[in-house]
Order: C-alpha cells, then structure tokens, then sequence
C-alpha cells in the first residue's frame, strides 16, 4: 500500500511537472536607466515566472546597473560642515562606485492590440539592493564597501510583439521608486565628529527592450 501512494505520488509531481514547465516564461532585457542619484546608464535585467492564462503572468525579476560618480549631495554635506574644508578634497571623498540590484516580485496583465500585438501593464514591489564602493573619509585614495537596502515598487507599461508561438519581442517604460541610505560618523580636526547621511535616490525611468520565451 505503501508503495502504491509513494509511486502515485511519483507519477503526480512528474506530471505536475511536466505541465508546469510548459507554463514558464523567461526574458532578458537591456536598456537606458535614468536614476535621480546620478546620471543615466546602461541597464541588464532578468524576469522569470509563471503564465498563468493568456491574460495574467507572475514571477520574479532583478536589474543590474552600474554607475561611477561623484556624490555632490554629499560633497555639498562636506563643505558645509567647515568653512576650512578643500573643495578638491571633498569631491574625492564624494568619488563613488555603485551597483544597484532591484529584486522585484511582478504580475503582468496583458491586452489583445492585434493579431500578433499584446499591450501589457506590469505592478511590481520589491527590494533595491546596494552595493557601495565609497572613499574613506581620512584617506580619500582608499575605498571602502558597504550595502544598503530600501523597499522599492514599479509600475511599467509595455509591446509585446509574438515572434513564434514561444517567443516575443517586448518593448517597455517602467518607473521605478527607492531610496536606499545610511549614515555614519567621522571626526575631522576641522569640525570634530560629524553625522553624515549617504542617501542614494535610485527613483527613475528605465526604457528596456529584450526577447521573451516560453518553455
């Protein structure tokens, strides 16, 4: 008896299986990313999930972005804590490496445009995910790491074009909106200890295009 339910119960995950790796769906996309903490840059995203009908998708996604700058918030900061403050030197301390990880959980509702043409609407909620490489303060040539972590939601408006009966073309606008920070302290002759904030506003507009399957 035993047996028998263990081998049913075999024959039930591999069907379940087999029907649900027909319902996946993968995308990879790349576009532009135009964040309010620095200027716009290339972005590469990943999107994986479930179709659930022809109207109705849910999975997951993450986006990876890269940008080296100069914080002039925190330059700013800098300079106004002390008067006897190099400029040149808080710019260098402001130098900045930033890799920013959106982890979003997302549906995606679709509308029939045309014979091959489905408009969608994509809602997602989520986390960003820093990782900082900033100078320290006393000696600006040194980096140092950090993370920094904030909720994040985003809500996207896209084309997709049926290039087979498992693929697509799809074209999208999104908005994204997170600010991850911290603070921290320092002390400097200039002004003794000092809490500075490191805000990083990671809210923005990103245009992707990529290739979607199903499999």
């Amino acid at each position: 008896m035993k047996k028998m339910i263990v081998l049913l119960l075999l024959i039930f995950l591999v069907s379940y299986s087999n029907t649900e790796a027909q319902r996946n769906f993968a995308s990879v996309k790349i576009g532009y990313f135009d964040p309010s903490a620095t200027d716009g840059g290339f972005i590469l995203g990943y999107q994986g999930g479930k179709y659930i009908d022809n109207f109705l998708d849910i999975g997951w996604s993450i986006d990876w972005f890269n940008k080296n700058y100069v914080d002039k918030d925190l330059a700013d900061q800098f300079q106004s804590a002390g008067s006897s403050l190099n400029e040149e030197i808080n710019e260098l301390r402001a130098k900045t490496n930033l890799h920013d990880f959106p982890v979003m959980f997302n549906a995606i509702a679709y509308f029939q445009a045309g014979r091959k043409i489905n408009v969608y609407v994509n809602g997602a909620l989520g986390a960003d995910i820093l990782l900082v490489f900033y100078r320290n303060y006393q000696n600006p040539s040194d980096d140092e790491m950090r993370f920094a972590f904030d909720f994040s939601w985003r809500l996207a408006g896209g084309v997709a074009y049926e290039l087979g009966k498992k693929s697509e073309l799809v074209a999208e606008l999104s908005y994204h909106s997170t600010e991850p920070s911290w603070t921290y302290e320092v002390e400097d002759p200039a002004f003794g200890k000092k809490t500075f904030e490191r805000l990083y506003d990671m809210s923005g507009v990103a245009l992707k295009v990529g290739i979607k399957y199903y499999y």
